[in-house]
């Protein structure tokens, strides 16, 4: 694939947002930046905050608006977050219809606050972008060219309601690009790219912390690739949405769930039991399971087929206390959780 460089950084011109006038009111001069130096902002879900904090360093401190537990897509924000956002210096988003409301508050920081930096981490990776087929074959079948949004059955309480996969026959992209480490080394750089030109004085230091940072992301890059070259099977199971297109995509992976692309969808007796011929004709021992979801089917699964263990794996767009606790940032969830998982369900250990 082609991966394009470019700044991300789109400026608006000033915040009008009904409700959040007399918030506004009290911000003097809206935002920090300017003449009162840039300091803050705000990144649409954990992944990216986490990414914006990284490459701020002791520059800028940036805010996840969504709690704990929860996941950016399906997330409704509380009326009061226009106003907190205008009264920063950055917001940086993904610009998917997945996250609808991150959209609308883009649009609306680019069209009424000229104070604010508006950072789309996708832009100059429209053509990296992949087919997102919501279409439930009901076949059970391998999904390398699908994904699902599924995260929504969280254990701390994300329902997924409000999310938005567009109407009939409208192409939608997954959204889960973040998964691909080698993607995320761009969509940091253009953070980078983005903060330096709303801040000149550190847009040195804001590149240098990128650089830094894609460094450990080639890290993770090489243990998936070394997962690839050492399988000892071309296929692992999911018993959930899958949410790794692009890690598939990237490095030869097959994934194989039994779960339809909607969040509400169920799985068919049909489909299990394929998925469960599967296990026993290939010699899987590990079904994998999204960690924000229930545990359930792959628990099912591994009772009925000579699988002998359920492992967790994460999309790595939110996060849970016990990792907070841990601290977990992206890195983390992919070198603790995902690559030892995957080294597993691959027979790649």
């Amino acid at each position: 694939m082609t991966h394009s460089r470019r700044s991300v950084l789109r400026r608006g011109a000033g915040l009008a947002v009904a409700g959040a006038a007399a918030s506004l009111a009290g911000c003097s001069g809206g935002g920090t930046g300017g003449s009162e130096g840039f300091d803050s902002g705000y990144a649409a879900f954990f992944t990216l905050n986490d990414w914006a904090n990284e490459v701020a360093g002791e520059h800028a401190s940036f805010e996840d608006p969504v709690d704990v537990g929860q996941l950016g897509h399906g997330w409704t924000p509380d009326g009061t977050l226009a106003a907190e956002v205008a009264a920063t210096d950055a917001f940086v988003y993904l610009d998917s219809p997945e996250f609808s409301w991150a959209q609308d508050l883009a649009e609306t920081l680019e069209s009424d606050y000229d104070s604010v930096a508006v950072v789309d981490v996708l832009d100059g990776l429209e053509d990296d972008l992949l087919d997102w087929d919501h279409n439930h074959g009901g076949e059970g079948g391998d999904h390398g060219d699908e994904s699902h949004d599924g995260e929504g059955d969280s254990h701390e309480g994300d329902d997924h309601e409000g999310d938005d996969h567009g109407g009939e026959g409208e192409t939608r992209y997954d959204p889960h690009v973040w998964t691909d480490p080698v993607l995320a080394a761009e969509m940091v750089e253009s953070i980078a790219a983005g903060l330096g030109e709303a801040d000149p004085e550190h847009a040195d230091a804001y590149a240098a912390n990128a650089e830094s940072y894609a460094d450990e992301l080639g890290a993770v890059d090489d243990a998936f690739e070394s997962i690839a070259e050492d399988a000892a099977r071309d296929v692992a199971v999911l018993a959930g949405h899958n949410s790794f297109q692009y890690l598939e995509a990237r490095y030869g992976f097959r994934l194989h769930s039994p779960v339809g692309v909607s969040p509400q969808n169920e799985p068919t007796q049909s489909e299990i039991a394929d998925t469960i011929d599967l296990v026993d004709s290939a010699g899987i021992d590990v079904v994998l399971y999204d960690h924000f979801q229930s545990p359930r089917l792959a628990e099912s699964i591994v009772e009925n087929s000579d699988a002998t263990e359920a492992v967790p794996v994460t999309p790595a767009g939110g996060t849970t206390r016990e990792w907070n606790d841990a601290g977990y940032g992206y890195l983390e969830q992919m070198t603790e959780i995902n690559v030892p998982a995957f080294e597993r369900a691959f027979g790649a250990q």
